[in-house]
């Protein structure tokens, strides 16, 4: 009966653990299951399985690592097929696998990610470096080397770096060749750099495949080719680039850390070989130097030769992180047991459903405690071989670095470091740790590079494709002007300022463009140069030249180059001569400033007066003769012509400032009477933009210019007030006629048109300021580097004087347009010198107060303390006082007598008035 329950007992309880829940239980066992998918002919492959078996026997070797814990290791060779990456994943979920380290590639990663999720089984790739895997989408892939987001990073600074706008992206067409891909395009944007253009190719191509791609590639523009792919197929690429003759000096050759692991892996590397990779730029990942990584390095050799049957190769920075990936599992298993998990495995009971097939489904169990042991190792802290190892939130290793490399003959030399936290540097990564980060332009920094072709030179990054192409150049077929820009009638020849410019600008270019001029514009009308610079964005044109003005608009669609002649708007109008006449003389002031200037005259002699024909007696007399005094006095100060003596102080004050004041008008007017008289003189009613805003008057510009826009949007004149004038003999007649007879007051156009015009019509003028500034320049589209290329021609041909001698040639001016011309001198204005009669009036107030001043100081002295009277009644007593004193100045017998008397006549007034 014993047996029975027994019997029972056994198997209920293998119905619990079948379809229950549970089929393995241990707190800490003495073996713990991991899997390794390698692919061991490959040349990361064959160095990661030799690093992977060294780190299991260095941690199983450790008892302070796992506390007697062993770990049993199971390697794979997936051969980098993605299907028996997928099988080898399978059978080790068979096997109670509690993590799995690979696969090496991002294809195979992609795939098996999804196994892992839904076994939550963690897989730990130090080689699968697609940006995407890093995703939520794959919460149990955990990746144990650099992300390549990172690497394209530095790519896209180092492109930045040298100058160069635009790259061609050479990849394997795989999840991990577009990926990248995708990856450096976002990089390179946020340096206002972009792909011109993808050249993917297969993941499994021959020869022809890549030879294929590579003549599409040598027809492109671009001449910064970056190659993202793997060992055997980059290797093909640089070889076959090297027959079609791409590696000569003008290209860049830009590898991914694909070239780093074949020269760290297989070096020494033969001659022929080298050959194919010379003055080609590569990164490797970083690993600072430390103690760990100089012991493992030193073992390295005996390692390959123990467990590669004799067979020596080296050690790539892959190896170096397949190591650390050991020990970072080993660690976080240590926590795994240390924060109480158990390894344990339940059955999925979706593959439950699939029993009975012969793939055996239902074998595969979910791990327990996969979300735990991911959590332990994404909180893994130690030092590596790699150095320092930590996640960040995004699953990342802190601090990613690169080694920027220059392949130069055997051998290759280090350039300078990039780094997520400053960027290039010639400096190591953990120097720059020490200080604060610094990511601006004039810190960034490499060592000098040679090129391919074993130059020096830093490549121009661009050429012109030899597919025969020629650049087709907008020019617009003016109607007027024609000095500017002209087609010869019948044939596609062009001339002009312009053209003339143009050619003498690519003349200087180290090197040859060819292009051919294409009309715009129906030849009837001026076309609008805005319309024909959107073309070039449309890709109907190349570029565009002719007098294409710089505006804000036209900045947002292309590129121009450096402007070749400066210009603006600026406003003629019709003008007369002013002849000098008989009142010429009163021309250079407003009749407000005659009329000023007059009554400060005479209220400043009124003011003298009154300080001075007291005790002056150049200021006494009749009344008739003082009158005539103050006239005199006043205007001889206007030629400092007066000869009457001044006694008091305050006088000589006003005296002082008046002067001043005589001798500022004085000069103002002889200079502008001058220029009156010397100068031949043009007036007209308008006087500058200014006068056009407020008017209503009809306005005339060019056809096609962008006057009319900037009138109507910037300066809020209405439309209906624009006329459209396709010709100088219809700006003639439209000024002409003027508005009354259906003409305009004034046009309105570029400064370069308005001179060409002048030139043989005197009756015309400009009037006002130029109020806005611009210059013509050649459109390119954007980011164009024949434009910088073309600025840097047009500032040559203005140094060495060729820009002026092509001015002089078409746009001479006549003798219509000499100096001795100018418009109507403005007239001097009353507010030029409000300040100085400001001034003058305030003397005159001081003085006077001071004088009464004076007089009220004596009156207080003989009346004595107020008393009873009140304020009107002292007032009345002062004016009483002074009036008795200007009488007694005035009778020459009073001043006459003795002093004993006139004491006594002068206490005896002061009693009566009292």
């Amino acid at each position: 009966m014993t047996r029975v329950w027994l019997m029972v007992l056994v198997v209920f309880c293998h119905e619990i653990f079948s379809n229950g829940v549970v089929t393995n239980i241990s707190t800490r066992p003495s073996v713990v299951n991991v899997g390794a998918i390698l692919a061991y002919k490959s040349i990361i492959g064959k160095v990661a399985k030799v690093a992977i078996e060294a780190a299991i026997e260095d941690v199983n070797s450790d008892p302070t690592v796992l506390a007697g814990t062993k770990i049993q290791l199971t390697m794979q060779d997936s051969n980098y097929n993605g299907f028996l990456g997928i099988v080898e994943t399978l059978q080790f979920m068979e096997k109670d696998t509690v993590a799995i380290i690979g696969p090496l590639n991002s294809v195979t990663a992609h795939v098996i990610s999804q196994i892992s999720n839904e076994l939550q089984v963690p897989l730990l790739s130090y080689s699968a470096t697609d940006p995407t895997l890093s995703s939520l989408q794959f919460p149990f892939f955990v990746r144990t080397s650099q992300n390549d987001l990172f690497q394209m990073a530095a790519v896209a600074e180092i492109v930045d770096y040298y100058g160069w706008k635009e790259v061609i992206a050479l990849y394997v067409d795989d999840d991990y060749g577009r990926n990248g891909i995708v990856a450096l395009g976002d990089k390179l944007a946020e340096k206002r750099c972009k792909i011109s253009y993808k050249a993917p190719m297969p993941s499994e191509a021959t020869r022809d495949d890549i030879t294929d791609v590579l003549i599409k590639v040598s027809l492109i523009e671009s001449r910064i080719i970056i190659v993202h792919t793997y060992d055997g197929p980059g290797s093909m690429v640089l070889n076959l680039a090297k027959y079609l003759g791409m590696m000569e000096s003008g290209f860049v050759w830009i590898a991914t850390n694909w070239l780093s692991t074949i020269l760290d892996t297989d070096s020494p590397l033969a001659s022929d070989v080298m050959d194919d990779f010379q003055g080609v730029i590569t990164l490797r990942m970083y690993a600072p130097d430390s103690k760990l990584k100089r012991k493992f390095v030193s073992k390295w050799n005996n390692l390959t030769k123990e467990k590669s049957a004799n067979v020596s190769f080296g050690l790539n920075t892959y190896g170096l992180y397949a190591y650390d990936t050991v020990w970072l599992l080993a660690h976080a298993i240590d926590a795994f047991f240390n924060q109480g998990g158990v390894i344990s495995f339940s059955n999925d009971s979706r593959l439950t459903e699939l029993r009975g097939g012969s793939l055996r489904l239902d074998a595969l169990n979910i791990f327990n405690g996969g979300n735990l042991l991911l959590k332990s190792i994404l909180q893994v802290n130690m030092s590596g071989v790699t150095g320092p190892i930590k996640f960040t939130p995004d699953k990342d290793f802190i601090n990613p670095a690169f080694e920027v490399i220059n392949v130069i003959g055997t051998g290759f030399r280090r350039v300078g470091y990039w780094t997520n936290y400053s960027g290039l540097s010639v400096l190591p990564p953990e120097v720059l740790y020490t200080r604060p980060p610094n990511r601006s332009s004039a810190n960034q920094r490499l060592y000098s590079v040679i090129w391919p072709g074993q130059t020096t030179q830093l490549p121009r990054g661009w050429a012109f494709p030899k597919n025969g192409r020629q650049l087709r150049i907008g020019v617009p077929t003016r109607v007027s002007y024609r000095e500017f820009v002209s087609q010869a009638e019948g044939t596609d020849i062009f001339k002009g300022y312009c053209i003339d410019v143009f050619t003498a600008a690519l003349s200087l270019l180290p090197y040859a463009v060819p292009y051919k001029l294409v009309p715009f514009g129906d030849g009837r009308n001026n076309p609008s140069c805005t319309e024909l610079v959107r073309l070039i964005t449309t890709g109907v044109f190349d570029a565009a030249i002719g007098d294409i003005a710089i505006t804000t608009d036209r900045t947002r669609m292309v590129d121009f180059t450096q402007p070749y002649i400066e210009s603006g708007l600026v406003v003629v109008a019709s003008v007369k001569k002013l002849n000098s006449n008989a009142w010429a003389f009163l021309r250079p002031f407003t009749p407000m400033m005659w009329l000023v200037t007059a009554i400060s005259f005479l209220i400043v002699g009124a003011v003298i007066w009154f300080l001075e024909h007291k005790n002056n007696i150049h200021f006494q007399g009749t009344p008739d003769k003082q009158f005539s005094t103050v006239l005199w006095f006043s205007f001889s100060t206007l030629f400092y012509a007066h000869k009457e003596e001044t006694k008091s102080n305050p006088t000589r004050f006003v005296l002082i400032i008046w002067l001043f004041v005589v001798l500022i008008i004085n000069s103002s007017y002889t200079a502008s009477l001058t220029s009156i008289l010397t100068v031949q003189q043009l007036s007209s009613p308008i006087k500058g933009i200014e006068t056009l805003i407020n008017s209503n008057d009809p306005i005339g510009y060019q056809q096609g210019s962008y006057a009319r826009s900037y009138l109507v949007e910037e300066l809020g004149i209405h439309e209906s007030r624009l006329v459209p004038l396709n010709s100088a003999e219809d700006y003639a007649k439209a000024l002409n006629d003027g508005p009354q007879r259906g003409g305009v007051v004034a046009v309105v156009d570029d400064h370069a048109y308005v001179e060409l015009f002048l030139s043989t019509r005197c009756e015309f003028s400009i009037v006002g300021q130029e109020f806005t500034k611009a210059g013509w320049g050649f459109a390119f589209p954007r980011d164009s580097p024949l434009a910088i290329d073309m600025s840097s021609a047009i500032l040559k041909l203005s140094e060495n004087g060729d820009l002026q001698r092509i001015h002089d040639k078409w746009l001479m001016r006549s003798a219509c347009t000499t100096q001795g011309t100018t418009t109507e001198v403005d007239q001097l204005q009353l507010k030029s010198f409000q300040g100085l009669f400001v001034l003058c009036g305030f003397a005159c107030l001081l003085a006077l107060i001071v004088h009464f001043i004076t007089l009220a100081c004596k009156f207080s002295s003989v009346v004595g303390p107020r008393g009873q009277s009140s304020i009107y009644e002292r007032f009345q007593k002062f004016l009483m006082y002074v009036w008795e004193n200007e009488k007694k100045d005035k009778d020459p017998s009073k001043r006459s007598v003795g002093d004993e008397d006139a004491s006594t006549h002068k206490c005896v007034c002061n009693r009566e008035i009292i």
